[in-house]
Formats: C-alpha cells, structure tokens, sequence
C-alpha cells in the first residue's frame, strides 16, 4: 500500500512475529561505479554509506529535518550481515529504513537493501543504535516524546 509521502510505505513485515509499525521507508540507491570493490560487488563499507542515506533521507522525508542541528543524536553501533554481493549490473537497489526498537536514550534503526522490484531478494541487513545527545552538556538525554509520537508508525518492535 503507498502513502502521499514519496519514500513512504506500509508493508507487511516478512520476517515473521507480531509487530506494531504499519510504515517502512523505501529509499532508491543508484550505484556508481565508485562503490565497486575489485572483484565488481560494492565494496563492504559501502553498505554503511547506504544505511548513512537512510537514515538521511527518513529524517528529511519522514520528520522534515533540514539541518544538522536536526540530528540530536550520535550513532553508537552499526553492523552489517552481508548476504548476497550486489554488482553494478544492478544499477539501482532500494534501502528499506524502519525502527526496531525504542527505548529510553537511545533508538534502533533496521535496514534492508535489496533488489529493485524484487522484494524477496536482499542483499544485506543492518542494524544501527542511535542515542541522543546533548551536544552543550555533552551527555545523553531522554528521547523527547514527541519524537517517539511522530515515528510511531515506524516502530516494528517484537
């Protein structure tokens, strides 16, 4: 089912269990030829930049953020299971963005990068664990309701 925002989709979750989220973020990832590593796959460290987009673009999109200063967060963990190389033959691949859990500092972004029109076919997940920071006092602090209100439909937590 689409929504009126671009990027914006309801879907079921695959993977199975009961979730609360109705939303995930669908992103397009054009490959360039820059991304490619020796053997013609992109490169490893790429992902990340994939899931860096990501996390872009759901901020932009979804929450409107315009600047830096709209990011109160650092990132605290990404990781990365590979599951299937993607070659430039590709030229496109989509990145799927949605939290996996809330809790009360910190936040939990799943990503997904698979084929273009082919939903089942992936080529890797991710997980990355944000925690918000007050950049003056130079520690955590408490995730304001008010952002747990506006990514509700977001949050797939088992």
């Amino acid at each position: 089912m689409a929504s009126d925002k671009p990027g914006v989709q309801s879907e079921i979750y695959r993977a199975g269990g009961i979730m609360s989220g109705t939303k995930k973020f669908v992103f397009e990832i054009p490959l360039r030829f820059k991304d490619l590593d020796a053997m013609g796959h992109v490169n490893n460290a790429v992902y990340l930049t994939y899931y860096e987009e990501g996390r872009k673009e759901f901020f932009v999109r979804v929450l409107g953020s315009s600047s830096p200063s709209d990011f109160p967060f650092v990132l605290a963990r990404v990781s990365c299971d590979y599951l299937r190389p993607i070659e430039l033959e590709e030229q496109r691949v989509e990145g799927v963005v949605w939290i996996s859990k809330m809790g009360n500092k910190s936040f939990e972004f799943s990503y997904e990068i698979r084929r273009v029109g082919e939903p089942e076919i992936v080529f890797s997940r991710g997980k990355s664990v944000q925690v918000f920071y007050d950049y003056r006092k130079n520690k955590s602090r408490n995730i304001p309701s008010q952002f747990k209100r506006l990514v509700a439909d977001y949050l797939w937590e088992r």
